[in-house]
């Protein structure tokens, strides 16, 4: 699987940025980034970057093209190695940890030779479950999301929607603690899109998992998230950190909210400085 390097980027001009993300009041870290380095030769991406996200929570990550977005959750999640640092989940490492994850080209991500179904199912292979309880899971995903797809059908029979929500469900059927997802819905259209989001959002309110998503697009990163992580060009730091608070599920109603809208200002405007550099 190819994973996106982070592209050249000169460090932002501006007053002293936090080095980590507050929790929630009373809430432990579920994922702990303590002294992460990383760097593409002679560019520096992350050095000595420090990052707390609680339990269950949805957390956006915002930022310039090239600040590191997809590199910061890379490594989180094992498919980057970093040059330094230490990542743990509920203070267990990676390895001890159940994750998914929702690559953004779902073409390359879904096995072609398989059906949709044993795509989904095809995780569970390597967990201690029986057929029958593989089937059960599968059985019990399809029920709760509604899904409508004939299951049977390779992936290169489906839209590209559809090939996406056959990898997001793979990605949930081991019922993972924490759920990495790399810009899902980029090449979708609109329509696929917006149905995708309700998707996710229905998803994450039913089992609460933490979920860590990387978006390009700011209104999308801030309907799904309870926060905004904004990254500064880099070496990147954290330029803010932004709770959203309106209330879930949320709809097209919330996009003219004024809570909702407040808060697209305010990123908009870090957003705009950092790429300003000022």
């Amino acid at each position: 699987m190819t994973v996106e390097k982070a592209a050249t980027a000169a460090a932002a001009n501006m007053a002293p940025l936090p080095s980590a993300a507050p929790a929630a009041p009373d809430a432990r870290p579920h994922i702990t980034v303590r002294g992460l380095s990383k760097r593409f030769g002679a560019t520096v991406v992350y050095d000595k970057f420090d990052l707390d996200i609680p339990r269950g929570r949805f957390v956006s990550v915002f930022g310039p093209n090239g600040c590191g977005k997809s590199t910061l959750i890379n490594i989180i999640a094992g498919l980057l190695p970093a040059d330094e640092g230490e990542i743990l989940f509920d203070g267990k490492t990676l390895r001890q940890t159940n994750f998914g994850y929702v690559f953004q080209n779902y073409r390359e991500a879904l096995f072609p030779w398989l059906r949709s179904i044993d795509n989904i199912r095809y995780p569970l292979k390597f967990f201690n479950l029986s057929k029958a309880e593989q089937r059960n899971r599968v059985d019990r995903l399809v029920e709760h999301l509604g899904v409508k797809i004939d299951l049977n059908r390779y992936p290169y029979q489906l839209s590209g929607g559809q090939q996406q929500l056959i990898s997001i469900m793979r990605s949930l059927v081991i019922e993972p603690e924490v759920l990495f997802l790399d810009e899902p819905f980029s090449a979708l259209d609109y329509e696929m899109t917006l149905f995708m989001r309700d998707q996710l959002q229905a998803v994450f309110l039913e089992t609460g998992t933490t979920m860590v998503f990387v978006s390009h697009d700011l209104e999308e990163a801030i309907y799904l998230a309870d926060d905004v992580l904004l990254l500064s060009r880099g070496p990147a730091r954290i330029a803010d950190y932004v709770t959203v608070r309106n209330p879930r599920p949320r709809t097209a109603e919330t996009l003219s909210d004024s809570d909702f809208v407040q808060v697209k200002a305010h990123c908009l405007d870090v957003f705009q400085r950092l790429v300003r550099g000022s």
